[in-house]
């Protein structure tokens, strides 16, 4: 299963790629399909592109939410989950 993941932007490259963060993760994504973004939007980043902007106030609740969805998995599996893929495992995007 595949999720869409609010994360913030830190840089722009160019009018096409940025890069964002979650949890100390940094990673490039592509920008083409969201209008004029700037440093410190959150964007919602799915498969390597930011496919939405959002406010503040709804990237914390998306993020929260996902927090309790990784608790009650960790609760019920024993086993630990993370929103962004390990470095090896993960595909960047631009």
């Amino acid at each position: 299963m595949c999720l869409a993941v609010p994360m913030k932007l830190i840089s722009v490259q160019g009018d096409n790629a940025g890069v964002v963060a979650l949890d100390g993760i940094e990673m490039t994504v592509g920008l083409m399909l969201v209008e004029d973004p700037q440093v410190g939007d959150y964007l919602l980043i799915h498969a390597g592109y930011a496919i939405e902007k959002l406010d503040m106030r709804e990237a914390e609740i998306r993020l929260a939410l996902f927090a309790s969805l990784a608790a009650t998995y960790r609760a019920q599996m024993g086993a630990e989950v993370t929103l962004i893929a390990p470095l090896e495992k993960r595909v960047v995007g631009p």
